[in-house]
């Protein structure tokens, strides 16, 4: 019997979080509060990717863990939905006002947006970067 493949092993070590994540979204048995999801499965990448460790997991891990939330997020939101396009969300009017109605703190807010701005526009992100970096200090 051949070993079970990395996207296979993650997705099984994985699946009961986004079980959960997609529990806490339902507003009955089918209907998934797409808003709410959204903000979860972010918040869900966003902590992964700040102390993979804390979990068990190596950095080079983060790609085929990516491809599996991506899998799962289609599976739920459709075929065409995405990490990515939810943190485009998030940082669209709807997704603020979804994070104001989910009564997301702000420094969760903040670094939810701060991490969309990262991957929706790395080259953008980077020269904001560089440019708060090459501020002058009071």
């Amino acid at each position: 019997m051949a070993p079970p493949s990395l996207h296979d092993e993650l997705s099984h070590r994985f699946a009961p979080v986004l079980d959960d994540l997609e529990q806490r979204a339902a507003v009955a048995d089918a209907i998934i509060d797409r808003s709410l999801y959204q903000i979860l499965v972010c918040t869900l990448w966003v902590n992964v990717v700040l102390a993979p460790e804390d979990i068990g997991l190596e950095e080079a891990q983060l790609e085929p863990l990516h491809d599996v939330l991506n899998r799962r997020i289609a599976a739920v939101l459709g075929a065409d939905a995405s990490l990515k396009q939810c943190f485009r969300y998030l940082g669209s009017k709807a997704g603020e006002q979804a994070m104001a109605a989910a009564r997301v703190t702000a420094n969760h807010k903040d670094m939810l947006l701060y991490f969309a701005s990262i991957i929706l526009d790395p080259d953008g992100h980077r020269r904001w970067m560089d440019e708060i970096r090459n501020r002058p200090t009071p």
